[in-house]
């Protein structure tokens, strides 16, 4: 009797799911997921801070529907300890109650936080660069890189079946002033990857980022020329360019003093650390007035124009501790964040009217490093990783696609430019997109508590509500949208953004309105219109017009219709 020969099918294996949340499409607010036969972790958990909103909310990602597709993490893991890439923790980690992993000093920066909401701090877990953890399927290594701040690192994520890199933010510098340079050897050992999720930032810039070295050499040859008080405004968190201002201080015989909470915390938690055990005594604020001006320097927060930075405060005259004269000089040693270039340049404006003389990246580029790699830096990666695909996040559309380009010219293959809320998994040496989940930020006042009930900055009165948010400023001609596009509804709605803000820019822009209200009685009923054509139900609209530079002429409230 015949029988059959025995068939022997291959072994499946699950496929490895990432999942972003932020960080895709945009600057800031980066989180992704990564799952594996049901087993998910985090990585980094950022916000964002909405200055083209009034009281400047935080934006952080939205999380709502993890639960319900089991997709909630075991455990977070946090490259370094910038804001928009831990800042969202004390907010979101309620929901997860998981370990979280981090170098010491992104630690420290999420147990102030997490102690400053009222959240217990047993779930932080101290790691050093180097340490390898196991959640669940995932082997995660801290592998050091230089940044912007100390402590930052890669993440190499293995699961039974893939070997993934997470660059997180990083750059080659080879003359580092806090920490080591990157090892090529910890890279080269990985060859090859599976799969690499890359920084895009600096992804359209050609050559190599500066080193903070040649940043501090540049800052020490403005002072030294300086014959006023000198103010310089940099990130609080770049702890090497502060160590560098303060020996530049000492060289050039003037005495420190610090502006800014956020700069004042950090300069503390460094100090605790020991990466500014060498920084000279610094000088109360309230003890300023009394110094002679060619003694004074001082290290300010407010370099993205935030308004109620001690920045902002000095170029309009109303620093309680502090006035400006002419001939003093204000030196901006910070890279301006995409989005905020209309505050800068308010805030620039305000110097000069005072007669103050600005220092920035048009009068010496040098004055900054970023802490970002070229797109040199990011061939030498690959070099040693021979990735075999590659996924570009932490940047803009258009970085994303400078990213794609030059991968493509190293015959690295790009499957997609991810967008937040996308589904991918990885199987059989591919990506294919699982699914797109409609994603909705969460924006929360910026003096709340993050144990409390939030309400959007954005009312919300039903469920069948749409509500929109935008800045505008007169132009000449009409008027121009600033910023970005706010628009929220309880509802998933099948309304694509870029179309609707491209159609605002457009429509609004031809609007002969001379007033606020004007405007917004003008553009409401054509919004309603272009809506109808394109929702299957039209909601409740409530249409939110707010000044980009507000005076005291401009009411600002909300529109809203059936």
């Amino acid at each position: 009797m015949f029988r059959p020969r025995a068939q022997i099918r291959p072994r499946t294996y699950p496929p490895l799911l990432f999942h972003p949340l932020g960080g895709c499409g945009e600057i800031g607010m980066n989180l992704s997921l990564y799952g594996y036969d049901g087993d998910w972790i985090a990585v980094d958990c950022g916000m964002m801070i909405r200055q083209d909103l009034p009281d400047q909310p935080l934006q952080i990602p939205d999380v709502e529907h993890l639960a319900a597709h089991a997709m909630g993490p075991s455990a977070v893991f946090i490259t370094h300890g910038h804001e928009d890439h831990l800042g969202a923790l004390a907010w979101i980690w309620p929901r997860w109650n998981c370990p979280v992993y981090a170098t010491p000093l992104a630690i420290e920066l999420l147990r102030a936080k997490f102690i400053e909401q009222g959240l217990r701090t047993d779930a932080l877990k101290p790691v050093q660069p180097g340490t390898c953890v196991t959640s669940g399927a995932f082997e995660v290594t801290f592998l050091p890189v230089t940044h912007s701040i100390p402590e930052s690192c890669a993440l190499s994520l293995v699961t039974p079946r893939h070997r993934v890199l997470h660059t997180g933010d990083w750059k080659l510098d080879e003359r580092p002033l806090i920490g080591a340079p990157l090892s090529a050897s910890q890279f080269e050992t990985l060859a090859p990857v599976d799969l690499v999720v890359a920084d895009s930032t600096n992804a359209d810039v050609e050559g190599h980022s500066r080193s903070e070295t040649e940043a501090a050499s540049a800052l020490e040859a403005v002072i030294q020329n300086c014959r006023g008080r000198v103010v310089v405004s940099c990130f609080a968190s770049n702890i090497a360019r502060i160590k560098a201002l303060g020996g530049i201080a000492e060289r050039s015989g003037r005495r420190v003093a610090l502006l800014g909470r956020s700069m004042e915390r950090m300069v503390s938690i460094a100090l605790q650390l020991g990466y500014l055990d060498d920084f000279p005594p610094r000088v109360p604020t309230h003890d300023l007035g009394y110094l002679y001006p060619e003694e004074v320097l001082i290290i300010a927060t407010g370099s993205q124009g935030e308004p109620r930075s001690a920045l902002s405060r000095m170029a309009q005259g109303r620093h309680p501790a502090l006035d400006l004269q002419p001939q003093d000089d204000v030196i901006f040693s910070a890279r301006a964040i995409p989005g905020n270039e209309r505050q800068i340049e308010r805030l620039k404006a305000g110097f000069k009217r005072l007669g103050v003389n600005v220092h920035d990246e048009h009068t010496d580029p040098a004055l900054h490093a970023s802490g970002h790699p070229a797109r040199e830096e990011l061939r030498q990666l690959y070099r040693w990783l021979k990735p075999k695909l590659l996924l570009p996040v932490h940047g803009e559309a258009s970085h994303q696609e400078a990213h794609r380009e030059l991968a493509a010219d190293l015959g690295i293959h790009v499957p997609h430019l991810v967008r937040n809320g996308t589904v991918l998994a990885l199987e059989a040496e591919t990506l294919v997109v699982r699914t797109q989940h409609h994603l909705r930020p969460q924006l929360i006042g910026s003096r709340a508590r993050a144990g409390e009930p939030t309400q959007p900055v954005s009312a919300r009165k039903h469920s069948h509500s749409l509500s929109i948010a935008l800045n505008v400023l007169p132009t000449e001609t009409g008027w121009t949208r600033i910023g970005r596009l706010l628009w929220d509804s309880e509802i998933a709605l099948p309304l694509d953004e870029d179309s609707l803000a491209d159609w605002l820019d457009e429509r609004i822009d031809t609007i002969p309105a001379e007033t606020l209200l004007q405007l917004r009685q003008q553009l409401f009923g054509p919004l309603r219109d272009w809506l109808r054509e394109r929702l299957p139900a039209l909601p409740e609209i409530h249409l939110q017009l707010m000044p980009a530079d507000p005076q005291p002429e401009y009411e600002v409230r909300s529109v809203h219709s059936r």
